[in-house]
């Protein structure tokens, strides 16, 4: 249990606060593909006009990720909103996983295993070969490999990327000669560990936004198939295509490991695979590859039957993949339960989508609300049709919820997220993104006269972006384009930053109108404890408002 927040003695409304996570929502950084600059947002016109707001960081290190490189995402998004600090993702909680012996005590991690053992068949394993510590670490690479032989797993076969990228263009070999010679001082009459096919991480496996599935289909015909050019180890595979190609490591062309005419290590029904990179961009395509029983991308020529896992959960939105070796962090003291503690009511609500995000992921990842009698939670059933179809999503019904809430004056803070920049903008669909951003702006027009009308305040913010950045861009700016003269759809994440407004309809004076900048999306619980006149816990990050 958490001590009560102490007051202020500062700030009183005779309405709610409300927060409302408009899912997906960021400033994009193009004007071409921002499909919520180009929809008409009337309402929110008005208040950007009218109330002091600012851009918050939803990405990379500030919600606990490995490297500014890295998209937020809706998880990771509500944990920072939701506990007010930022917790360790990625990196360093594979990293903390694997030496703490967390990961191997797991479930999936024993399920793998197992299956190998069961059936006497081989554990593999794909990704980046390398210490970069942006998509994977050879160090976990090790650790694994050495626990399945500890654990009687008879074969392993690597299936390694070439990095030059995230590590030196041409140091492949400081990583695939050490790692060899690793393998074969565990390799005995009972375990046989290998490298069996790589290529660079550049031309096969690792493609994201769904840029060139051509990549996965090579990676998928080297690792799985092992259909490609053979050769006796990997050391004269990268020497020689290093030679005829003349391509730095990320760029050169895949390769299979063989025995004479026998690739060593082919994916087979009742394999264990596991996908060893933590970072989801580059990870979900051949993830899809992996779990979907039909995919029209390319033909797979053959479709084993097989234990596959990631090293983490790369989508929490879409829960890809179906199994993961790392759960997300241990997250205590988040701001529902000092609220609780403070004897502060609270109201949740969201359509299905996003309603264990605003529940379970605002809570620190936790089951259950912490006290019955001063939480609520209510899911709209979302529509089973695709979201294209039905942009506007259920936010005109959850609006109405709200506003009922708003009208009785009961809560003292009402969370609700609105999921459609994110769930619509997955799509792809421009105009639906567009079409989604003007029904959302509507009900948020009519909340804020709700709000209004009880004397609240409301904080518009969002968890990551994507709505922003519809379309792919080339490094300088410029859109890509399909073959029939279209632009090429992005339907990931963006890296942009979010707003958050300060609408506060019966503001004295009690803190400035210039707001803190710099911070990321983790300083809303603190700006959420002042609005309600607590002071926040000295280890939270800083409030958006300053008290005057």
């Amino acid at each position: 249990m958490v001590p009560a927040l102490k007051k202020m003695g500062k700030i009183s409304r005779t309405g709610p606060v409300v927060l409302i996570i408009m899912d997906g929502v960021g400033f994009g950084k193009y004007t071409e593909g921002d499909g919520v600059a180009a929809a008409m947002t009337g309402t929110l016109d008005k208040l950007y006009k009218a109330y002091p707001w600012t851009k918050l960081k939803a990405h990379g290190l500030a919600v606990g990720l490995p490297s500014d490189e890295d998209m937020g995402n809706s998880e990771v998004g509500h944990n920072a909103i939701g506990c007010g600090r930022v917790f360790s993702q990625g990196a360093k909680l594979v990293g903390n996983s694997i030496e703490s012996g967390a990961m191997f005590e797991g479930a999936v991690w024993k399920k793998l295993v197992n299956n190998t053992k069961e059936h006497g068949s081989t554990l593999h394993f794909i990704g980046l070969l390398s210490d970069g510590n942006v998509h994977s670490h050879i160090d976990n690479l090790k650790a694994m490999v050495a626990e399945a032989k500890a654990e009687g797993v008879r074969r392993v076969r690597i299936h390694a990327l070439l990095d030059g990228r995230d590590v030196g263009e041409l140091s492949a070999l400081d990583y695939f000669l050490p790692f060899e010679a690793f393998l074969a001082s565990l390799n005995d009459d009972f375990f046989d560990a290998r490298i069996a096919s790589g290529g660079g991480r550049m031309v096969i496996t690792m493609d994201r936004y769904n840029a060139n599935w051509n990549m996965v289909k090579r990676g998928w015909e080297t690792h799985v198939l092992g259909q490609g050019r053979l050769f006796g180890s990997a050391q004269e595979a990268i020497e020689t295509l290093r030679a005829e190609s003349g391509a730095i490591d990320q760029d050169l062309p895949p390769f299979v490991i063989a025995d004479g005419d026998t690739p060593v290590g082919t994916i087979e029904d009742g394999d264990s695979v596991i996908l060893f990179n933590f970072r989801g961009d580059r990870a979900l395509e051949l993830t899809k590859a992996f779990e979907a029983e039909t995919l029209m991308e390319f033909d797979r020529q053959r479709y084993p039957k097989v234990e596959y896992a990631g090293m983490m959960e790369y989508d929490g939105d879409l829960h890809v993949p179906k199994q993961y070796l790392v759960s997300p962090p241990a997250i205590d003291r988040t701001l529902a339960e000092y609220l609780c503690a403070s004897n502060v009511t609270q109201f949740s609500i969201s359509e299905t989508q996003k309603f264990g995000h605003i529940t379970y992921f605002f809570n620190g990842n936790r089951t259950g609300k912490f006290n019955e009698k001063l939480e609520e939670y209510v899911e709209i059933p979302s529509d089973i049709v695709p979201f294209e179809e039905r942009p506007w999503m259920k936010c005109a019904q959850i609006a109405d919820r709200v506003i009922a809430e708003v009208e009785k004056n009961t809560w003292d803070l009402i969370k609700l997220n609105f999921p459609n920049g994110d769930m619509v903008g997955h799509t792809g669909v421009f105009q639906a993104v567009v079409c989604s951003m003007e029904a959302l702006d509507l009900q948020i027009g009519r909340i804020a006269h709700a709000v209004k009308k009880a004397g609240g305040v409301m904080i518009l913010t969002a968890d990551h972006g994507n709505a922003d950045d519809m379309y792919e861009h080339a490094k300088d700016g410029s859109v890509l384009y399909k073959e029939n003269g279209e632009p090429r759809a992005k339907t990931s994440h963006s890296l942009n930053p979010v707003p958050c407004i300060i609408v506060d309809y019966g503001y004295r004076g009690e803190y400035s109108q210039t707001l803190n900048e710099g911070l990321g999306i983790s300083s809303i619980a603190s700006t959420i404890m002042n609005l309600l006149d607590f002071e926040a816990p000295e280890d939270y990050d800083r409030s958006i408002i300053t008290m005057n």
